[in-house]
């Protein structure tokens, strides 16, 4: 028993090795753990006493218990089966494949990154940009059902959208957001799963993925999870709101039971910038036709060093408005109380009418219309805007431009275009570079329409990911 055993010393690391491993395992890291979650769980706590929407047990459990819930929900499990028999695989390939698709989907929130990193960064950057306005919050939400489910419906301007919003709703409530698949790269991925983000696909779908998608929707609304989604489905190209694609919105319909159900209340939510960050690259890609774009690395690493530049030497100057306004909620169960024979088409139109009508006026754009319809200097352009604000604030538009300081107002927007090139001043002329003309259009269709003959909502062609 006392005999020596010699050992070679790489086994001896390895025995080691493995020793370490099982006891933090099965000692230190539970430890570790439950430490950290009685820490999140307080931090909750203190979090839910201060929201108007407390944070639902739904959006804090385990990633992979949702997961795991997901895949064997009974329709989830029927439409593995399909899957199985049509395309001719073992069902239990049918089943990874389910799997995949619900890890790509669920979130995996983190309060303590939501509220403790991402807001401040949220709030530093949003400020930092821009001057932010806000319109119509406590009116419009003051009214909800505390018990009923909040979805956010808003226009997509800018990938500034998710920045300014989930910083503006934060004293309400965690958003859980719709991303697109050009956030599914590291190290973009983990992060929006941290902050409630969940990933859907616009390319490559199937009747499986759809099932997975639209029971995680439904499952999460019937838990009261506060969701913000983009009915438009990606950036604007040409600065106009477009008409909705319906599947997130058909995938509450289906999903909502109105006798056993509480009640889902959308909340329209405008959005308007004087500068939009990415307008040249939307704008190209409108030209050019293209369905996507992609701001490629050194397009960034070249913005963010100009804007360190401009930092450092004190020449920065913000990019004007951008302003938030909350239209009139829309309650789910009196909709449907009023029966329509394409519920989810008369509720997208109905709702994207409700933002367009919210639609926040800056005076920006409003310089921009005034300059293709010819003002030729500050007077006319002056004109212009003051009749044009005049009957923006008759149709109950927000207006963000005082009426005393409106000279100042538009001499600051004159100077913000001429700094891009886009105008130049030529005594007391201004004088207009042809090159900047789509610009121009683009910033004068993010104006809300007042003539009742013109659309509000512009079509073109839209893939509805529901069907």
């Amino acid at each position: 028993m006392n005999q020596t055993v010699p050992v070679p010393l790489w086994a001896l690391l390895l025995l080691c090795a493995f020793a370490a491993v099982t006891f933090a395992s099965h000692f230190l890291f539970p430890s570790v753990r439950w430490f950290f979650r009685r820490r999140a769980e307080r931090v909750i706590e203190r979090l839910n006493r201060r929201l108007e929407r407390p944070i639902q047990p739904f959006k804090l459990a385990r990633r992979m218990d949702t997961v795991n819930r997901l895949i064997h929900d009974p329709q989830v499990a029927q439409a593995i089966l399909d899957h199985a028999r049509k395309t001719g695989v073992p069902e239990g390939v049918a089943f990874e494949t389910a799997r995949r698709y619900a890890n790509e989907i669920v979130p995996g929130f983190s309060a303590v990154l939501y509220f403790s990193v991402a807001m401040r960064l949220a709030r530093w950057l949003s400020r930092g940009l821009y001057r932010v306005r806000v319109t119509g919050e406590k009116a419009a939400l003051g009214g909800v059902d505390p018990g009923a489910t909040v979805v956010y419906v808003l226009n997509h301007r800018s990938n500034m959208d998710y920045v300014l919003v989930t910083w503006l709703a934060s004293d309400q409530t965690a958003l859980a957001y719709a991303v697109g698949e050009w956030a599914r790269r590291w190290p973009l991925a983990p992060l929006i799963r941290a902050l409630g983000g969940y990933f859907v696909r616009r390319r490559d779908l199937n009747p499986l993925y759809r099932k997975v998608l639209a029971r995680y929707v439904q499952i999460a609304t019937e838990n009261g999870v506060t969701q913000a989604v983009f009915p438009e489905g990606r950036l604007s190209r040409d600065g106009a709101l477009h008409a909705p694609k319906l599947g997130i919105l058909s995938y509450i319909l289906d999903g909502h039971d109105p006798e056993s159900a509480g009640d889902v209340v959308f909340v329209p939510v405008a959005v308007n910038y004087e500068r939009v960050l990415e307008d040249r690259v939307l704008i190209a890609a409108h030209g050019t036709g293209t369905r996507a774009f992609r701001l490629r690395w050194w397009m960034i690493a070249r913005y963010l060093l100009r804007h360190l530049q401009l930092r450092l030497t004190g020449r920065f100057s913000r990019f004007g408005y951008a302003a938030v306004s909350f239209g009139r909620p829309l309650s789910l169960r009196a909709f449907l109380w009023k029966g329509h024979a394409d519920p989810a088409a008369a509720l997208g139109a109905a709702l994207m009418a409700r933002v367009a009508e919210a639609l926040p006026v800056l005076p920006g754009p409003l310089v921009c219309e005034a300059l293709l319809e010819g003002a030729e200097d500050e007077d006319a352009v002056t004109r212009h805007v003051s009749a044009r604000l005049a009957a923006f604030s008759a149709a109950g538009h927000p207006v963000h431009a005082e009426v005393d300081t409106l000279e100042a107002t538009l001499g600051a927007s004159l100077r913000m275009m001429a700094a891009r090139n886009a105008i130049r001043f030529d005594g007391g002329r201004i004088a207009l570079d042809p090159e900047w003309g789509p610009v121009l259009r683009f910033y004068a269709r993010t104006l809300p329409r007042l003539d009742p003959a013109t659309p509000v909502i512009e079509t073109r062609e839209t893939e509805n990911y529901s069907t």
